[in-house]
């Protein structure tokens, strides 16, 4: 995956700011910044941190555990709907918008998706499958094969369109 540095001020939110999936998102940060150190205070920021997590859940209609490996800088602009496989991966400066599942199917596995790729609505991304950097996947497309870097993936299930010169 990328080596490619986080944009956080994508993930960024304004004290008062109704922004429900930059809070859903800084409760999952929250809960693996103190799941990686041991104490009471870490435990109870952890509980809390879950807590949060699990208003905010509801809140959005999302189901993104609490282990997922995101890279910084997601966007979801409208998180309503969305599934992610605690074991998938995503890189840095991602796009994904509502109702996109990334999980299990098609071949073994689950997905490992590449830095700024954009996810479009509706779209299911099954199995063990790549996605690479910059690659962008269109609404309602169903991804059970890999897709290149730079490459735009349509349809049901989906292909790969062949890239301008």
């Amino acid at each position: 995956m990328s080596a490619e540095v986080a944009d956080w001020s994508r993930e960024h939110k304004a004290f008062g700011e109704w922004s429900p999936s930059r809070s859903l998102l800084t409760s999952i940060r929250a809960y693996q910044r103190h799941a990686a150190v041991s104490g009471p205070a870490h435990a109870l920021a952890r509980r809390i941190a879950m807590l949060r997590h699990r208003f905010w859940s509801v809140v959005t209609g999302a189901d993104i555990p609490l282990n997922c490996a995101l890279g910084g800088g997601l966007l979801l602009p409208h998180p309503n709907g969305i599934v992610i496989h605690p074991d998938a991966t995503l890189g840095v400066n991602c796009l994904v918008f509502q109702q996109v599942t990334i999980g299990k199917g098609g071949r073994a596995g689950v997905p490992r998706i590449g830095g700024h790729v954009d996810i479009g609505a509706g779209a299911k991304i099954l199995g063990g499958v790549v996605i690479g950097e910059h690659a962008r996947i269109g609404a309602n497309a169903v991804v059970l094969d890999d897709v290149p870097a730079g490459a735009t993936a349509v349809g049901i299930p989906a292909r790969v369109l062949e890239s301008a010169p």
